[in-house]
């Protein structure tokens, strides 16, 4: 399978991300405070990991975007077993955790972890 999504794109990805794992946590506040947590705990991760990546739309590029890749991967299985660690399992909102949880797995592996060494090198022969 080629990849398919570009670090721009997946910057936005990221962003979108962030804010719906925020929302989720505002949601379940009242409801599941473990669930509102371990959606606080992701979206800060992912928020905190977006703004500190050598791509467009970092902010203080200190991460390379390979490196990003990883814990793209970390936070999948955060996102997959918090559930599980928490205590809710079994419970209606660990469906979006293990939703997310998929999908981010699907992100890692149609990124293009190359596309910031490939736009330097681009850039260079102009």
């Amino acid at each position: 399978m080629e990849a398919t999504i570009q670090p721009g794109q997946h910057a936005l990805l990221d962003y979108g991300v962030a804010a719906t794992f925020f929302s989720m946590a505002a949601r379940y506040r009242n409801h599941n405070p473990e669930a509102s947590r371990l959606a606080l705990l992701n979206g800060a991760m992912v928020l905190g990991v977006s703004l500190m990546t050598d791509y467009p739309g970092g902010l203080w590029r200190k991460i390379s975007f390979k490196t990003h890749g990883v814990l793209d991967a970390v936070q999948a299985g955060l996102a997959g077993l918090g559930p599980v660690l928490l205590g809710f399992a079994d419970e209606p909102e660990a469906r979006f955790f293990y939703t997310q949880a998929a999908s981010e797995v699907g992100v890692i592996a149609a990124t293009n972890w190359n596309g910031m060494e490939q736009r330097a090198l681009e850039a260079s022969l102009d």
